[in-house]
């Protein structure tokens, strides 16, 4: 038998995305099951579904906007996650917590994951609407991030590019949903797909 693979997971989310936040509270401990680690990547919904794919929001389409918003509220309620956000108000413009995590990768990354969960559990958990860059000092405090650093680095030039490159890696890498997770290059998209991950984890794939 060859020896258990060592490489990270790839896990990719819009900060937008219910199905993604419901992701983040899983994808690690699933991966440490199996000796392995996981790393984040922002992307945006706006541009994989909008822009390249032409299609309307999920929440938007007839018929799936409705079964979506009523199978977000019975996840949560399955697995027992309080959410003061609800799938079907306006989502927030993302691109604020894009930016920020983009660089906290960039410039902190020891702390970069604790301040991107910190921001998924604002927004959903306690419905705290991040759009704008103050609304982060808080939370990136609390991840030992300098507030006044991120708020200033959130609205330079640095952290747009370094989004605009996460999302064109991305695509590049087929991702166009959220959740997006990619195990050994073998990619897997929503959260319903988190038990074959773990089978795939578990076997080494087939």
């Amino acid at each position: 038998m060859p020896a258990p693979s060592t490489v990270p997971l790839h896990f990719y989310f819009d900060f937008i995305s219910p199905f993604g936040y419901f992701a983040s509270l899983r994808i690690d401990e699933l991966a440490a099951q199996h000796g392995r680690t996981v790393e984040w990547h922002p992307m945006l919904l706006g541009v994989s579904v909008m822009k390249v794919m032409g299609l309307k929001p999920l929440l938007d389409t007839p018929l799936k906007g409705p079964y979506t918003r009523n199978d977000v509220g019975r996840y949560a309620r399955e697995h027992r996650i309080a959410m003061q956000r609800e799938a079907g108000l306006p989502p927030m413009n993302p691109l604020t917590c894009g930016r920020a995590f983009a660089w906290a990768k960039v410039n902190c990354p020891e702390v970069a994951k604790d301040f991107a969960k910190g921001m998924l559990h604002a927004y959903w958990a306690q419905g705290i609407d991040l759009s704008e860059a103050s609304s982060l000092a808080n939370i990136a405090q609390s991840a030992t991030i300098s507030g006044a650093t991120l708020v200033e680095a959130v609205q330079a030039p640095e952290a747009a590019r370094l989004l605009r490159d996460e999302v064109d890696t991305s695509l590049k890498a087929g991702v166009f949903g959220s959740p997006t997770v990619t195990v050994d290059g073998e990619m897997f998209w929503g959260i319903d797909k988190f038990a074959q991950i773990q089978k795939w984890l578990e076997t080494g794939g087939w």
